[in-house]
């Protein structure tokens, strides 16, 4: 599988609104892969892949709605002394801030700096003070310039975190897996299907979406212009199997496959496209696991709630420790997903 351009996806910088060079890193990969790609007005990247075969009559569309975004800060303020503080774009349990090496993108270049909470250490410290878990707005950003700080960063720049992608036996271990996995699979999807010679009677659409983190809004205005027939929401999930959840919490068991993904909060999948889905995989020997998360969405449902709507479902990778430096997916969860994405392309 190509590690290098899932290493080179997660490690390029790119927050909600901020998307650019995530963009531009796609755009190099996917030449000659797509008849037509535009960046729409919100910096959606849409490709489209006309069908391969003779179509009588209007052609279905598919569409594959796949983030770009990664949770991280806008700066909000910068003081004398050259302290940055920061606002969230997407959501952090900020336990896992502590202590964290971090990127200041700017209009000037990108910093490397260090992100701590305000407060004493714990030298000095109560016990009190020590069980206190800080919110976003009480940590610090230094970039060690004091005072120079503020002649190079302003607000509205933005931090992500500094950690590079390790590439283990079975797994890969990244701060922005959520979702550049997702990226990756547009890519890589596309890329098997070309070369395994398939033909599509589709109208394909892979949709490179901003946004996501802060409500779906790329996928929203992508979903409505292309109007697809089915939407293919392209994630992670959880895979809450390790120690201290409960088992019937998990949602994935890392190892056993791509996520069919039934339902979240922000949709519920069409159930015959869930069976279709199903019949597939086992036919193709594709392992993959039904899915079903508590909370949260993903970009599978503004496909389904464009225009006059469309059916939709999510194909999705099982990440362990979600929306940390430490994101970890299994390799077979990752090939089975752009398995089934590139079957169920060549099928339609």
């Amino acid at each position: 599988m190509n590690i290098d351009l899932l290493k080179r996806l997660c490690e390029t910088p790119g927050v909600p609104g901020r998307e650019d060079r995530i963009r531009a890193l796609i755009e190099k990969e996917i030449d000659g892969l797509f008849d037509e790609v535009v960046t729409d007005p919100m910096g959606s990247l849409l490709c489209k892949r006309n069908p391969t075969s003779k179509v009588d009559g209007t052609p279905k569309k598919v569409m594959l709605l796949c983030h770009m975004d990664e949770i991280g800060f806008l700066v909000s303020h910068v003081n004398e002394k050259g302290h940055v503080y920061v606002d969230n774009v997407g959501g952090f349990d900020t336990r896992n801030l502590f202590s964290r090496r971090v990127l200041v993108v700017t209009e000037n270049g990108d910093y490397k700096a260090v992100m701590n909470p305000g407060g004493k250490p714990i030298h000095i410290q109560t016990p009190e003070e020590g069980k206190k878990i800080p919110t976003v707005s009480e940590f610090v950003i230094d970039l060690g310039m004091g005072e120079k700080t503020k002649d190079v960063v302003q607000v509205g720049d933005y931090v992500v975190m500094d950690e590079p992608l390790l590439d283990l036996e079975d797994k890969v271990v990244s701060k922005a897996l959520d979702n550049r996995v997702a990226c990756w699979l547009g890519i890589e999807s596309i890329r098997k299907l070309v070369e395994d010679k398939s033909t599509h009677d589709c109208e394909i659409h892979v949709a490179f979406t901003t946004q996501e983190e802060v409500g779906l809004r790329g996928a929203r205005t992508a979903a409505h212009a292309i109007q697809p027939d089915i939407g293919l929401g392209i994630d992670v999930t959880l895979a809450c199997d390790t120690p201290g959840v409960p088992e019937h919490q998990s949602v994935t068991t890392q190892g056993k496959g791509f996520g069919l993904h039934v339902k979240d909060s922000s949709f519920i999948a069409d159930i015959d496209l869930v069976r279709e889905v199903e019949a597939l995989a086992k036919k193709n020997d594709i392992p993959y696991q039904r899915t079903i998360l508590a909370r949260g969405g993903q970009d599978g449902a503004a496909a389904q709630q464009a225009a006059a709507g469309a059916k939709a479902v999510g194909i999705v990778v099982g990440c362990r420790y979600v929306h940390t430096v430490t994101e970890m997916i299994d390799k077979t969860d990752l090939k089975a997903a752009r398995d089934i994405l590139a079957a169920y392309l060549a099928a339609h």
